[in-house]
């Protein structure tokens, strides 16, 4: 079987870190994925030794690479440009659907229109996710399938297996929180701000690592702010970290006796929570969905209420200040993304979902054949 993926955004978030950990389970179970974006944000790196990518904008060549190259089904991934480009092609296989964007404004023009293509079924990552699609569909089948973590190449690793000399390099015995992702208004780096400003009036035994945000829309505004509020010594930030490099940069805070925060104001899933725990990382986020259907509170991570920066830190401190807690839900992290969240049970359920859906539609085209 082959599929291709269409999504307009080439970046280094969790739809394509998700869909990286797909396709290289896909692969071992015959299935070959190829992938088209219209935008590169610096994701390539990520894809690009795993599966066959492209990058253009051109419809004609688009139009060509949907023809010549009989896929079995094709994947919409938030692009809703892509059912006139599959109209155009004539593609007559089955076409899915993936809602993943959180935020219903941006939601909308990905769903108002599917051109005359009649979508199998609308996939989304989350339960949470799946009440938003439902607001704005009716009639098409909506599929929870969680996003699956590599537990081969995310996992706790030993101190011998870290790689000490490549950055970002901890050079003291001061405890790590990590910020990881975009630098945007949903992912909120402003409340990040504050819970730095609340923690350096307090304390100088603890450091921040952001990671990425060399391409964020809001990278200026928060690299001014950032230096304006005296925080270059408290928060570290590295733009770019290569994603192969990510289970060390896990590994160093987990050693350090740190912790992921996690701002966020809306996420359809988040990669960055399975990546973290079940690196042996506990996660501190706020209270909401889906967060809790991915952090359960008290047990393998820690949740504040809504935007409260006050309750932050005060979680902050409770999982920093206690290494017989930190121990219990680093181990307790591990065990639940692995019983939930491992690539081997979310890409499974995905490929019996694509077997069904090819081999119905198969079965209509040839049943309308003879017709």
């Amino acid at each position: 079987m082959k599929v291709l993926v269409i999504w307009r955004l080439l970046t280094v978030g969790g739809v394509n870190a998700g869909w990286r950990n797909r396709s290289i389970y896909f692969k071992t179970h015959g299935i070959d994925t190829e992938f088209l974006y219209t935008t590169d944000h610096g994701g390539r790196h990520i894809m690009e030794d795993v599966a066959p990518v492209y990058l253009t904008q051109n419809e004609p060549e688009i139009i060509k690479i949907i023809k010549e190259n009989f896929y079995d089904a094709i994947i919409v991934v938030d692009t809703g440009k892509a059912f006139k480009w599959i109209q155009k092609a004539n593609y007559q296989g089955p076409v899915i659907v993936e809602a993943r964007t959180p935020e219903l404004i941006k939601l909308i023009p990905q769903l108002k229109s599917f051109r005359r293509i009649e979508p199998e079924t609308i996939i989304v990552p989350s339960q949470y996710q799946k009440r938003v699609v439902s607001i704005l569909t009716e009639g098409i089948p909506i599929t929870v399938i969680y996003n699956g973590v590599d537990t081969s190449f995310f996992r706790m690793l030993e101190s011998e297996e870290i790689d000490f000399n490549n950055v970002p390099i901890h050079s003291n015995d001061k405890k790590i929180i990590g910020w990881i992702g975009r630098l945007d208004k949903r992912k909120n780096w402003q409340m990040l701000i504050e819970i730095a400003k609340v923690i350096k009036s307090e304390r100088d035994d603890i450091v921040f690592w952001v990671i990425g945000g060399a391409q964020s829309v809001q990278r200026e505004e928060f690299r001014i702010k950032w230096q304006e509020e005296q925080l270059t010594d408290l928060i570290q930030w590295f733009p770019v970290i290569p994603y192969q490099q990510m289970p060390h940069v896990y590994a160093k805070i987990r050693q350090s006796g740190g912790c992921t925060l996690a701002t966020t104001k809306s996420e359809s899933f988040g990669n960055t929570f399975i990546e973290s725990m079940v690196c042996g990382v506990p996660v501190v986020a706020s209270k909401m969905m889906p967060v809790t259907e991915l952090v359960l509170d008290e047990e393998n991570g820690l949740l504040f209420r809504g935007q409260n920066v006050d309750d932050a830190v005060g979680q902050l401190y409770r999982i920093l200040d206690n290494p017989a807690l930190h121990h219990q839900m680093s181990h307790a992290a591990i065990e639940r993304v692995h019983e939930k969240f491992a690539i081997q049970k979310v890409a499974e359920d995905y490929i019996q979902l694509l077997k069904k859906i090819v081999a119905r539609k198969n079965g209509a085209n040839q049943e309308g054949k003879s017709l």
